[in-house]
């Protein structure tokens, strides 16, 4: 192709979303940065103050700090005022970056995205190679990431899940027992021993170190009493329950089929199965089209959830956009024909299932 075949408003425009997306990406950079140095807690703590003063309160450099503000500035996450050059946050911008309790946080999420690039070259042999890279080959990163990606949306959202689902609620008020497979962190066990405190929960996870890091998550929040973790993998796990939760893992598990019918097997009589699911569109045309976060997904998914599931038995590759539809067959096939749509956010799709 020569110069005189490119449409150079194309290629401008091309240009300027490339731009876009570069800087998009150092910004995810410099607001992991911000939240791992406490600079927006100090900011929001503090008010407004310049680059000195929050520098000597975080124990941070002053150039490097008044580097990163101008930075975060210039991309419309922080507030300068030129008359006394300090620096602020706006209530939302704190909602978002500043207070981890508020429904709204996303800061500490970054540590995905930084995961995604420090294990790109891994990614790259997955692609060459057979596709597989396990979850627990990841950086750490990931782990933590993933946690704060959901974690909020669980404690916004999940006791209203839990109530659209037929007679659930009334069972683990009473004191049901609850099994949360793929449990990662313990973010969403946490919320259910907090809403249910009748109720018990176990956890379970193929990934040790999430294991620990979940009993941890658990004493730090006080349901340690009411909460169990177990490292067991989906098929392995023993017991029945009133309640079987997948919160946005099923698509990362090689044999999903096998794994749903599974848990078809321990459910009580009447007992639940709840899927959480990324949210997507039926159908890949409209997905793309119409889902505004399908490019994070499917990029997300290329690089993590596809290749832990080609590392598994049956490799069957789900991905994290299958969508309503092809979630609703796997249930099926795995014996669980009642299924719904309990609700769905901006991120996730929920559904009930049944035998």
């Amino acid at each position: 192709m020569t110069t005189t075949e490119i449409n150079e408003t194309r290629l401008e425009e091309l240009m300027g979303q490339l731009v876009g997306h570069m800087t998009g990406a150092a910004l995810c950079f410099g607001i992991w940065l911000g939240d791992e140095l406490g600079l927006y807690r100090e900011l929001d703590a503090g008010g407004p103050a310049r680059a000195a003063d929050l520098a000597t309160r975080t124990g941070c450099h002053e150039r490097l700090v008044r580097e990163w503000l101008d930075g975060q500035t210039a991309g419309g996450l922080v507030h300068r005022d030129p008359a006394d050059d300090t620096y602020s946050l706006t209530p939302e911008a704190a909602a978002a970056l500043a207070d981890d309790e508020s429904p709204a946080f996303v800061a500490r999420a970054m540590n995905a995205v930084a995961a995604v690039f420090i294990d790109m070259p891994k990614v790259a042999d997955a692609f060459r190679g057979d596709g597989g890279l396990s979850w627990g080959d990841h950086h750490p990163c990931l782990f933590s990431g993933t946690e704060w990606f959901f974690r909020t949306g669980y404690r916004a959202e999940l006791p209203n899940w839990i109530d659209g689902l037929d007679g659930v609620a009334d069972i683990l008020a009473r004191g049901g027992r609850v099994a949360d497979v793929g449990c990662g962190h313990g973010a969403s066990v946490i919320v259910l021993a907090q809403t249910y405190p009748a109720a018990s929960i176990t956890g379970f996870d193929f990934h040790g170190p999430s294991v620990e890091t979940a009993r941890e998550r658990a004493a730090e929040a006080g349901v340690s009493d009411r909460t169990t973790f177990e490292v067991a993998d989906a098929t392995s796990y023993p017991g029945t329950f009133d309640l079987i939760c997948f919160f946005d893992c099923l698509h990362d598990m090689g044999d999903p089929v096998g794994i749903a019918r599974y848990a078809r097997e321990h459910l009580n009589e009447d007992g639940t199965v709840m899927l959480v699911e990324p949210f997507a569109l039926d159908g890949r045309d409209q997905n793309i089209a119409d889902n505004p976060l399908s490019a994070m997904l499917y990029t997300v998914s290329s690089a993590v959830c596809t290749p832990n599931s080609l590392s598994q038995d049956v490799g069957l590759g789900l991905g994290a956009q299958a969508g309503e539809a092809r979630l609703t067959e796997v249930l099926a096939e795995a014996g669980l024909h009642r299924v719904r749509r309990v609700a769905q956010t901006p991120l996730n799709l929920i559904l009930e299932a049944k035998p």
